[in-house]
C-alpha cells in the first residue's frame, strides 16, 4: 500500500533527497568513506557546505550584506540566542501560537518584551490584525507559519525596527522578500532537510550591537567569521538540505513550488469546507496556512474522530492526527507532499462521508 505522509515534522523530504543522501552515506563524493565518517575539514564538505549557502542566496534572492548559517540547537536555542545578540533594553513579539510562547518566555529573561498582540484568546485560530509596532524596540518578532494550530502570515511585513521571524515550517514555500528582515531561522525538519540542523539568515550589520558579553556559541558573530564552521556542523542534515535546494531549483524554484503549494492547499480547504462532516479550523481564508491543514469533526459528528483516524490510516495515510493539545486533524502539505496525496485524502474524506449519512 502507498503510503501518503503528513507528518509536521519531522517530514515527508524529496525523494531525490533521500536518494541522494542514502548514496552519500555509502560512499560519499568518492571518497570511499561514508558521510557520517568523513571529516567537516575536509574539501569535499566544506564544498557542500559553500553550496548550500549559495544556493541558500539564490533560491531566496537573499541581498548583499546577509550572511546564511548552519548550526546546531533547533529552533528553540534560537529563542535565547536572539536577545542575546539583539536586545538591549525592549523587544516585541507577536503571540500567534505555542512557538511564539516559548520564544517570548526566552525573551522575558533578557527584560521587557512588549507582547503587541495576541490570537490566544481564541486558541490561535487567527492571525492577529491591527496592531502597532513599538519603535522604540530593539526587534519585532514573528513566527510566519503555525503548525500546531494551522496559522500562517503569507506577506512581508513592513517592520519600523528589525523584523525577526521564525519560519521553521514555511521556508522555501513562498517567495519572501528578505530585505524586509534582520534575520530569519528555522529548523531545517520540515521543509528542508532532516531534524539536526538549524538555518539563520542574518543581516551581517544587526550583530555585535547588544553591549553584552556573550558566551562564544551563542554569538551569531562566531558562526559568520566562520563559515557554520566554528565547532562540527551537522553534517548530515546539511548534505541532506543541499539535495533538498537542489530538488527545489531543478523543479522551478520558490515561485513555481508556491503555485502548487496553493493549489494542494485550496484542493483540501474546498473540500473541508464542502464536507458536511469535517470544519476548519481556521474560519478566516487568509489566516489559514498553506503548510499545516487542521480540521475537526463537524458539530454533532465528534464521535466520529477515531473511526476516521481509523479509516484514513487503512488507506495510507500517516501523521494525519492533530497535535495533542488541540485534537482533530492536521495534513501537513509541505513541498515534497506530492499533489496525488492531497487527492487521495480527499477520496478518503468523500468516501467516508457517504458512508456516514
Amino acid at each position: 500500500m502507498k503510503k501518503h505522509n503528513f507528518y509536521a515534522g519531522p517530514s515527508i523530504l524529496p525523494e531525490f533527497t533521500i536518494e541522494q543522501t542514502a548514496e552519500a552515506v555509502k560512499d560519499f563524493a568518492g571518497t570511499g568513506l561514508s558521510l557520517m565518517e568523513i571529516s567537516h575539514r575536509s574539501k569535499e564538505f566544506v564544498a557542500v557546505m559553500e553550496e548550500a549557502q549559495q544556493l541558500f542566496k539564490y533560491l531566496l534572492h537573499i541581498p548583499d550584506g546577509y550572511s546564511v548559517l548552519f548550526l546546531g540547537g533547533g529552533a528553540s536555542t534560537q529563542f535565547a540566542m536572539i536577545p542575546f545578540n539583539l536586545f538591549k533594553k525592549k523587544a516585541a513579539y507577536l503571540n500567534t501560537g505555542a512557538w511564539s510562547k516559548k520564544a517570548i518566555k526566552e525573551a522575558k529573561l533578557f527584560g521587557e518584551v512588549d507582547v503587541v498582540a495576541s490570537s490566544e484568546d481564541k486558541l490561535f485560530n487567527y492571525i492577529p490584525k491591527n496592531y502597532t509596532i513599538p519603535e522604540d524596540a530593539d526587534y519585532f518578532h514573528i513566527t510566519t507559519n503555525n503548525t500546531i494550530y494551522g496559522t500562517e502570515i503569507k506577506e512581508d511585513l513592513n517592520s519600523p525596527i528589525p523584523l525577526v521571524a521564525d519560519m521553521s515550517s514555511d521556508i522555501f514555500s513562498r517567495p519572501v522578500d528578505v530585505s524586509k528582515y534582520a534575520l530569519i531561522y528555522g529548523g531545517a525538519q520540515k521543509n528542508l532537510a532532516p531534524a539536526g540542523v538549524t538555518f539563520v539568515i542574518i543581516k551581517n550589520d544587526i550583530v555585535g550591537q547588544s553591549g553584552r558579553e556573550i558566551p562564544t556559541m551563542m554569538n551569531y558573530q562566531t558562526h559568520i567569521d566562520k563559515g557554520s564552521m566554528f565547532n562540527t556542523p551537522p553534517v548530515l542534515p546539511v548534505f541532506a538540505a543541499l539535495q533538498t535546494l537542489k530538488w527545489l531549483k531543478n523543479n522551478g524554484g520558490i515561485e513555481k513550488m508556491n503555485k502548487v503549494n496553493v493549489r494542494k492547499a485550496n484542493l483540501l480547504y474546498d473540500e473541508i469546507d464542502r464536507n458536511q462532516l469535517f470544519r476548519a479550523a481556521v474560519v478566516e481564508p487568509n489566516d489559514r496556512s498553506l503548510m499545516n491543514i487542521c480540521f475537526v469533526m463537524n458539530q454533532g459528528y465528534e464521535n466520529l474522530e477515531k473511526p476516521f483516524f481509523d479509516f484514513t490510516t487503512g488507506r495510507g495515510m500517516v501523521g494525519i492526527k492533530g497535535h495533542r493539545s488541540v485534537g482533530g486533524f492536521r495534513a501537513s502539505t509541505y513541498n515534497a507532499l506530492p499533489l496525488e496525496s492531497v487527492g487521495a485524502l480527499i477520496d478518503t474524506m468523500q468516501e467516508f462521508e457517504k458512508k456516514n449519512l
